[in-house]
């Protein structure tokens, strides 16, 4: 009877407890909690390297850091010598060969690396001895020999050229020289004659220059003893000389004058790269530099913010637009919001970036918004103090970057006091609506026209117009005429004519290729058969495990994706025929329905542009009459996407000129696939089509 009773007090004091809840408000947050961060051990040498140790001894693994807080290198005509620096040091040291360093390091299972302003090393800690001894010896004795420095300047010289088309690697180029000037070590560029200027004299200066332990800190995580590395690193890093990096000044980047757009044309590209940036002093020591996060965040910080929803998902113009704003002790940086775009939706795009910068200068941000973002950095806070890596890239932070000692204890605190006021305070004075700077690197053939048109608050935003190494230069000339007599068939007959005469195409009854590409590491193998019967294969394989596979044999087809088969539809049928003939020019010339529009410029060369069917469009090069490039256009997910495909790299085989060299372009995708065979009337089967 009586434990009745308790129950039934007990239910009735819950009853009311609940009932004195409402439960349709959010109940108000509690105060931050203060973060509690162990403080890692630490010592310095006399020639000036700090160390700093952090046991932890949960798994068998130190991990070892070394970092060199010099101000940013300014190299003017030897720029690359950096690089070049990077890349020799680490190959063995004076008294251990390239050959035998490495075999050690492997045989220890660690890894090793340097740069030309630090060095990493991960290992057991069984055998972390030695490989701090390994690390402090190749960085303080590194092993230069001329050898290996011409290696290393002709692989940089090979890997500058391939960039010489890449639509990415010349907008970021022009973005930062426009940027901070290329006169600013952020903003110098570096080119096949800058590193031709280098010799392994200079690369030995700028080690002796750079590579020294005044500004170094070396930082020790892992399961390992205090005294012990004290004992090791004092052993193995006092005969670093001691030394203090000269100093130098350089430019001091600032805005644009005034809102404009810089455009770079680049005739190759399938998409515009669209940049809206400006400078910004933004220190990690300052009072509002959490406010500044939070209003990037907010504007571009991922999936949830305003450019990615605009631009992506209301507007569907990309895959995602971001916004990144830099701090740094040494010098001004610069706040960019971003997007690829496709080239009819460049000028809108540019407009639409500028709307939304000037919306959060402009309007508080919503408490969800503000909400949102606070929980995003806080919850990526909490999960980084797991890492014990951590407690000692904080510690770093605080010594290098003159922060108050409770930086971190008092993090969550400052966090949840941000208001929406401060985040619109922040917007103003690190986001520019006035002296912004546009930068667009696209195919000026197809934007141009419509960027010139762009107005932002009222008024027309100017388009001045700049090299591929951001240099000054004149509005590029699209009106090339198409000499008297050119029509769709002499293009299409000189073509036929080019590769191999109408007469020796038309003896190719079956044609079997083998390419290759890579993707994020990732073999892609791409195999096609086509026959003169209306017969098509082609399976695109990643890893050899076959992703997607089209088939079409005479009027009947399927298509196998990710294991999953659809019957092609008629017009599916239609259009694979088009492209299951070997030729298809020769198609073209019978049929006789093709249009000539005009001259456009592909890559560095000038090119007719043949309209095949209201979605297909091919270009021949002007003077030698070979295919450059083809472009469809397709629908993805209710979207219009061009399909790219450029053509390079003829070689003759069997009497026929074929492309060996095909790269394919799709919204960011882009796939460079390389031919490893090719056979004419033999390598194909009846089974390939079944």
């Amino acid at each position: 009877m009586k434990k009745f009773i308790v129950f039934s007090a007990l239910s009735l004091f819950m009853t009311v407890s609940y009932a004195q809840i409402d439960r349709s408000k959010q109940p108000k947050p509690g105060p931050a909690p203060e973060i509690n961060l162990q403080e890692p051990a630490r010592f310095e040498l006399n020639n000036g390297l700090k160390v700093m140790v952090v046991e932890n001894h949960k798994l068998p693994r130190v991990s070892i850091t070394l970092t060199i807080d010099n101000p940013p290198i300014l190299e003017g005509n030897k720029a690359g010598v950096s690089s070049l620096t990077s890349a020799l040091l680490g190959k063995g040291s004076k008294s251990i060969s390239k050959d035998d360093f490495n075999e050690e390091v492997d045989f220890l299972g660690a890894s090793i690396s340097f740069s030309d302003q630090s060095a990493s090393a991960n290992c057991l800690s069984k055998y972390f001895p030695r490989v701090l001894e390994l690390m402090a010896d190749a960085a303080i004795h590194p092993n230069f020999t001329q050898e290996e420095f011409d290696k290393e300047k002709d692989r940089i010289i090979t890997g500058l050229k391939s960039e010489e088309k890449d639509v990415s690697a010349i907008a970021t180029r022009v973005q930062l020289a426009l940027a901070y000037g290329k006169g600013h070590p952020f903003g110098e560029i570096t080119t096949k004659e800058t590193v031709n200027n280098v010799t392994l004299m200079d690369v030995e200066k700028h080690y002796r220059d750079y590579f020294v332990p005044a500004n170094a800190y070396l930082v020790i995580i892992g399961d390992v003893d205090f005294e012990n590395v004290k004992e090791l690193v004092t052993t193995y890093f006092t005969p670093w000389s001691k030394a203090v990096p000269p100093s130098f000044s350089y430019s001091h980047p600032t805005d644009a004058q005034y809102n404009q757009i810089n455009f770079v044309d680049v005739p190759n590209a399938v998409q515009s790269e669209v940049v809206v940036q400006n400078i910004t002093n933004l220190k990690m020591k300052d009072e509002d530099y959490l406010d500044a996060l939070l209003a990037n965040r907010i504007l571009g910080g991922g999936s949830q913010a305003r450019l990615f929803k605009n631009l992506r998902e209301d507007k569907g113009y990309t895959y995602g637009s971001y916004s990144g704003i830099r701090a740094n002790k040494y010098s001004p940086m610069r706040f960019s919001a971003s997007a690829q775009v496709r080239n009819a939706v460049t000028d809108s795009s540019v407009v639409e970036i500028l709307k939304e910068i000037d919306k959060i200068v402009s309007s508080p941000v919503t408490e969800e918004e503000l909400t949102n973002a606070k929980a995003k950095y806080a919850g990526n806070f909490v999960m980084a103090l797991e890492n014990p890596s951590t407690i000692a890239s904080y510690a770093l932070n605080i010594e290098t970057e003159g922060l108050p000692k409770d930086f971190y204890k008092t993090y969550l605190e400052r966090l949840e006091a941000v208001t929406a006021e401060d985040v619109q305070k922040a917007a103003k004075k690190y986001f520019s609506t006035k002296n912004a700077r546009v930068v667009v690197t696209g195919k000026g053939s197809d934007v141009l026209k419509n960027l010139e048109k762009v107005e932002f608050n009222g008024k027309k935003v100017p388009v001045l117009f700049y090299d591929k190494y951001a240099g000054k230069t004149t509005k590029p000339d699209y009106d090339v005429a198409v000499p008297e007599g050119v029509t769709a068939e002499s293009i299409l007959k000189k073509y036929i004519a080019a590769i191999g005469g109408q007469e020796k195409l038309e003896g190719v009854e079956s044609y079997a290729m083998i390419a290759e590409a890579e993707m994020q590491g990732m073999k892609l193998e791409l195999e096609l058969k086509k026959t003169s019967k209306d017969q098509f294969m082609q399976d695109l394989k990643v890893m050899g495990n076959s992703m997607q596979k089209q088939v079409l044999d005479g009027d009947e087809g399927y298509m196998l994706a990710q294991g999953q088969r659809k019957d092609l539809t008629p017009e599916e049928i239609e259009r694979i025929k088009e492209e299951s003939v070997a030729f298809p020019e020769l198609n073209y010339l019978a049929a006789g329905d093709i249009t000539l529009e005009g001259v456009e410029t592909i890559g560095d060369k000038k090119a007719y542009k043949l309209k095949i069917t209201d979605k297909k469009s091919a270009f021949y090069d002007m003077e030698t009459g070979l295919k450059l490039q083809e472009v469809s256009v397709e629908e993805v997910q209710g979207q219009q996407m061009s399909n790219t495909v450029t053509l390079d790299d003829y070689q003759e085989l069997s009497g026929i000129k074929f492309p060996f060299k095909l790269t394919q372009t799709m919204g960011p995708q882009s796939f460079e696939f390389m031919v490893k065979e090719i056979k004419v009337n033999e390598g194909v089967d009846p089974s390939d089509f079944e």
